[in-house]
């Protein structure tokens, strides 16, 4: 039977649990791309990291006129474009200058948002995970998944699943199509809020405008009484009888 396979870690935890930066960052991640938990973070972490090495490793090795090398350049570069993560001109400072956004857009589960199938990365996550996504003729149900060029073109919703009708509630329409990424999203949230408070700013000067009138009208209207009050002679008191019979 031969011996049993261990599994290994896909990821290394943080070195200190405890750095408020950091976990602020992740928090705003897990937000962002709808991720179950910073699991997901780390292995991507891992995945950033693992390319990384290989491309430092690379250009030593380029150094010393390693032929082997330069072939292994051209492997990794060729891997590199058919995930999405580098241009076809892209060369190895193009790698090292790749962050964990760039692994987390080329996930499963960010790439069914970005095509606009589902309303939100949480929504896609659900999708996947409940068998309703197929790439080609394959359902696929794990969302980490780092999807190619290739495969992201053969994204469907499975011919099994409901969602493949059209007039499925759950399937987002026109106007609820998701934006291009999850940080474009972001964006149009921030524009939003800025207008918001540009709003709010002009209706309370509107309001304090309004109340500055009222009152300088309300001053107007008094000045106007005391100066009628002024001018109007005060009336003589009306005689009594006995006063007219004397006169």
């Amino acid at each position: 039977m031969g011996d049993p396979k261990f599994s290994r870690k896909k990821y290394y935890t943080p070195s200190h649990p405890w750095e408020k930066d950091r976990i602020e960052r992740e928090k705003d991640l897990v937000k962002k791309y709808g991720l179950k938990n910073k699991r997901e973070i780390w292995k991507a972490q891992s995945v950033l990291r693992n390319f990384r090495k290989q491309a430092r490793d690379l250009m030593a090795r380029i150094r010393v006129h390693d032929e082997q090398a330069l072939k292994e350049v051209d492997q990794l570069k060729k891997k590199l474009f058919r995930l999405g993560l580098l241009p076809a001109e892209g060369d190895l400072d193009d790698i090292l200058a790749l962050s964990i956004e760039d692994i987390l857009n080329r996930r499963l589960q960010t790439v069914v948002y970005m095509k606009g199938m589902a309303r939100t990365p949480r929504q896609a996550r659900q999708f996947i995970v409940h068998g309703h996504i197929a790439i080609g003729d394959r359902v696929v149900n794990t969302p980490g998944r780092l999807i190619t060029k290739k495969e992201e073109e053969e994204i469907k919703y499975s011919e099994f699943s409901p969602l493949s009708d059209e007039l499925h509630p759950a399937r987002p329409k026109e106007e609820d199509f998701a934006p291009t990424s999850p940080s474009e999203s972001e964006k149009g949230g921030e524009q939003e809020k800025k207008e918001k408070i540009k709003i709010s700013q002009k209706a309370k000067k509107v309001i304090e405008e309004a109340k500055k009138m009222s009152e300088e009208g309300d001053e107007s209207e008094e000045g106007i009484i005391e100066e009628e009050k002024t001018e109007t002679p005060e009336k003589a008191p009306a005689k009594s009888g006995e006063e007219r019979g004397e006169s």
